[in-house]
């Protein structure tokens, strides 16, 4: 554990393709997607605190900050951000970047998102220590998943070449958006692609003096609201809406200022609700995320989230998801997972409580 690390925590998005589980007011990361016991968003701090100790950062939505709160007793209030509203990743881990760099000068800090699944801890902390003395020579670092398959749901990054100093890291030649099928098949045959996850470790100056280049406006604003933070509800609002990756990782590839420690440690998102049976297990079976006793099933697999007093009964469906918390009833195929996204959207029209 190093003595200057933060574990800045992003704890925003409504995880569309989750619902009717993941809503606007309950988002994905405020529930327990595994049947542990603990939320993905304490998980994550689980997952960070050997290496952060109590420095943590968790920026969240105000409308979720009673119960991010609530969620993590061990972790100062005064730690937990809430955002007036949603600006996109670059506002939420800008922001802790100004605050961190105003309170520790020596300060590194990776941002991880409280959503994401890892399932080989130790080798998880190995990438993320070497990452961080990677940034403590000035690079941005991203952590890049070693991809198991052709997955079009993610966007990739193209390795360079082994940095001299730092063995089992490399530079990134770009960013590449989340591909067709067929391209991602080269991507892996190239073997010099990697998944982007969204983690990414740097010092805090580093971060905004790089969002500075090319959005000189939007570093001043969120180092003056480090600076004032009463002035937040006044200038968060003016803020633009910008992904971290557009804003800094980018430009900074092509700049040659970001670095990569690849990873396999076992990742996924849960992006949708085929990632999330795939995470419980259950090829060739049944899988039940809530009380087992309510649910009654013959010659069916795939999963059931039963998170209502009623009784549910599959009888001979393959890879069927039905969710059902009570004021709403989700019948889909795993296949289909995706499209849940359009079903919210229609519902935003049509009937906005439930979403």
């Amino acid at each position: 554990m190093s003595d200057s690390f933060w574990a800045v925590v992003p704890a925003g998005g409504a995880g569309t393709r989750l619902w009717p589980l993941s809503r606007a007011s309950t988002p994905k990361f405020l529930h327990d997607l595994s049947g542990a016991g603990r939320s993905m968003l304490q998980v994550t701090v689980d997952r960070l605190a050997p290496l952060a100790g109590d420095r943590f950062l968790v920026v969240t939505g105000q409308a979720h900050l009673d119960a991010v709160t609530g969620q993590l007793p061990l972790i100062d209030p005064a730690a937990i951000i809430a955002e007036p509203s949603p600006r996109d990743s670059m506002a939420a881990i800008g922001l802790a970047a100004a605050l961190l760099e105003r309170r520790d000068p020596l300060a590194v800090m990776g941002a991880f998102a409280a959503d994401h699944v890892v399932t080989d801890q130790d080798a998880f902390l190995a990438c993320v220590r070497l990452a961080e003395e990677v940034a403590r020579d000035g690079w941005l670092v991203t952590i890049g998943i070693d991809p198991t398959h052709p997955a079009t749901g993610f966007g990739y990054l193209q390795l360079g070449a082994e940095l001299p100093d730092h063995p089992g890291a490399y530079g990134v030649h770009a960013f590449v958006e989340k591909p067709t099928a067929e391209v991602a098949t080269h991507y892996l045959a190239t073997g010099s692609y990697r998944w982007n996850a969204g983690m990414f470790v740097v010092r805090p100056s580093v971060l905004l003096d790089l969002l500075a280049q090319s959005h000189r406006e939007f570093a001043a604003a969120l180092r003056g609201i480090a600076a004032h933070p009463d002035r937040l509800p006044e200038v968060w609002p003016g803020l633009p809406r910008l992904a971290i990756d557009h804003a800094v990782a980018e430009p900074a590839a092509r700049a040659g200022r970001v670095a990569v420690v690849p990873g396999s440690f076992g990742w996924d998102d849960i992006g949708d609700f085929a990632s999330l049976a795939t995470l419980l297990g259950g090829a060739g079976r049944l899988d039940v995320l809530g009380d087992p006793a309510r649910v009654h099933a013959i010659d069916s697999t795939g999963l059931v989230v039963a998170r209502s007093d009623r009784t549910i009964a599959v009888i001979g469906l393959e890879d069927v998801v039905v969710v059902d918390t009570g004021d709403a009833l989700l019948v889909t195929t795993a296949a289909r997972a995706q499209d849940v996204k359009a079903i919210v959207a229609g519902l935003r029209e049509s009937d906005p409580g439930l979403v």
